[in-house]
């Protein structure tokens, strides 16, 4: 067992990767009354083509398979998995992304049963004919509900607009249509391939014994089997730069029109780069479209916003977007107004001042989150997919200089890489 000890903010990390090829991070803070445990599997909804464990073609699965999986990990054929946690004072979750998906507990005592229990349900999995068919219609109805909210049709409406062949633009949860072609055999397909324990990262943060913790998880592990896993083979489609739709549109039965702004990136293939970039934009979107950013007081001055406006960016290996929007009165002016904000970037200037003060309220936000075990554990599972280390965070978010900030702001925005979404009030 590897032990990191970040002096800067006052953490120790266990780290070890067992002989199955499972990643484990233990972070013990013993000052805390709750513990917190992820399972997280490298694989999500975009991964829909590739060479299937003990295969040597790729294949192609249904969307929405990756989500699938997520709910029917939990039945089992005697029970259901969540009254195994409540039995033990446990409350459980998972969810899906669109790179990887993760099962989780949190608990404030008998930590070491709660672990056992994430373990050994994620990896026995039970599916069958009847259960698989029933559980297309649950799913169905989870996707009717998400497709009559106006939020989650506007953010996947801006990444449809930007995408042209990643499947990226796909609906985590798939389409009513796709999950009616998901067999039982798929499931177990892409359950032995993509949660092969060498894909996966366990990662507990809270109060416990990281010695007595590790020796438990590695005992769990002795004793199960797991076919060799190869290096896994993932296809996606080639994608262009430029945007697949610069304006789309839809109306529903909505009181207030929406509107998003979606800016199409490409990730830095380099790991400290890529982090650089992350950190950059949450910065900049933040010091322009938060409460008191210029570009959102513009916007309110306008009456273009209702006091709220959104911003987000993401960032994976396999693309990158970042998206400003949410309700505003004239959807037009609003898309106009943004991209013209937008097209400031590519010569504004941010002052050293500025640049500091941005600075100094990223790292109070990252230092607030280290006080939540359950923000350490799903950023610490998250940047481990990426092979970053969540601690070093902070380090190089104190290296930034005002001149990367103004250079990447100044090539941020391209003539082809916004795309607007509207949602218009209207029959559907």
């Amino acid at each position: 067992m590897h032990k990191t000890e970040y002096q800067q903010i006052n953490e120790t990390v266990y780290r070890e990767t067992l002989e199955n090829g499972l990643r484990v991070v233990l972070v013990p803070k013993p000052e805390m009354t709750q513990t917190y445990g992820v399972f997280t599997t490298d694989y999500g909804s975009i991964d829909q083509t590739f060479v299937p464990i003990n295969g040597d073609q790729p294949i192609t699965v249904p969307d929405g398979i990756a989500h699938f999986l997520e709910h029917k990990l939990f039945e089992k054929e005697d029970r259901d998995v969540f009254q195994d946690f409540t039995k033990n004072g446990a409350s459980a979750n998972a969810f899906t992304s669109f790179t990887k998906t993760a099962y989780l507990f949190s608990a404030t005592s008998d930590i070491a049963k709660n672990i056992e229990i994430l373990l050994d349900f994620v990896q026995s999995p039970y599916f069958s004919d009847q259960s698989v068919e029933k559980e297309k219609g649950i799913i169905a109805q989870e996707i009717q509900m998400y497709n009559d909210q106006p939020d989650w049709r506007a953010f996947f409406g801006v990444i449809e607009a930007m995408y042209l062949e990643h499947p990226v633009n796909i609906d985590i949860a798939g389409t009513v249509q796709s999950i009616q072609a998901i067999t039982k055999d798929d499931l177990y397909t892409c359950y032995h391939t993509f949660y092969h324990p060498s894909n996966m990262v366990l990662t507990i943060v809270g109060q416990f014994n990281p010695e007595e913790i590790m020796e438990l998880i590695k005992a769990n592990q002795s004793k199960k089997t797991f076919d060799t896993l190869s290096e896994l083979e993932r296809y996606y489609p080639s994608e262009p730069d430029h945007v697949a739709n610069k304006q789309a549109m839809i109306t529903m039965p909505v009181a207030v029109p929406k509107c998003m702004v979606g800016i199409k990136e490409n990730p830095n293939p380099d790991g400290k780069a890529f982090l650089k970039e992350e950190l950059l934009a949450d910065m900049l979107l933040d010091y322009f479209y938060s409460k008191s950013g210029a570009y959102y007081q513009e916007l309110y001055d306008l009456d273009l916003i209702d006091g709220s406006i959104g911003f987000e960016t993401e960032r994976q290996k396999q693309f990158a977007f970042s998206i400003i929007g949410g309700n505003t009165s004239d959807p037009d002016r609003f898309a106009d107004k943004v991209k013209e904000q937008l097209d400031t970037f590519k010569t504004y200037q941010i002052a050293e001042q500025d640049f500091e003060r941005m600075k100094r309220k990223m790292i109070g936000g990252l230092l607030r989150d280290m006080n939540s075990t359950s923000e350490i554990a799903n950023q610490v599972s998250q940047y481990q997919m990426l092979d970053i280390d969540f601690f070093e965070l902070l380090p190089v978010l104190e290296e930034l200089t005002r001149e990367e900030a103004n250079q990447f702001l100044n090539n941020w925005i391209k003539s082809d890489n916004v795309a607007v979404f509207q949602i218009k009030p209207g029959k559907e």
